[in-house]
């Protein structure tokens, strides 16, 4: 009976070190603010487009791909753009930041 729980301990203290170790690995969501100045043309045009009216308020670079966030009658909303100008997600830009604590 002992060794069987000794089994187990020891099993569930490896799992814990693993899932420890395995978020350790894991890469956080980056963002780092940056100047339109920084941002490809094909970018900007791809962000023009979907702003319709709306305004770009501030650019964020988030690994290889870029994020306009754009105020549109209220609402910011985060354009995920890649560096070819494909724009590939996007998402309620308060409800993110909301999250996060952050406060703009």
């Amino acid at each position: 009976m002992k060794t069987t729980k000794l089994i187990a301990a020891i099993a569930v203290s490896a799992g814990l070190a693993f899932g420890v170790a395995a978020q350790a690995g894991e890469k956080k969501h980056e963002e780092k603010s940056i100047s339109s100045a920084d941002v490809p043309v094909v970018v900007q045009q791809a962000a023009e487009t979907e702003a319709k009216g709306g305004k770009i308020v501030r650019w964020e670079k988030e690994g290889a791909n870029y994020e306009a966030v754009i105020d549109k009658n209220g609402k910011q909303v985060g354009v995920e753009i890649d560096a070819n100008g494909k724009v590939l997600s996007k998402h309620n830009e308060s409800k993110e930041h909301k999250e996060k604590g952050e406060k703009y």
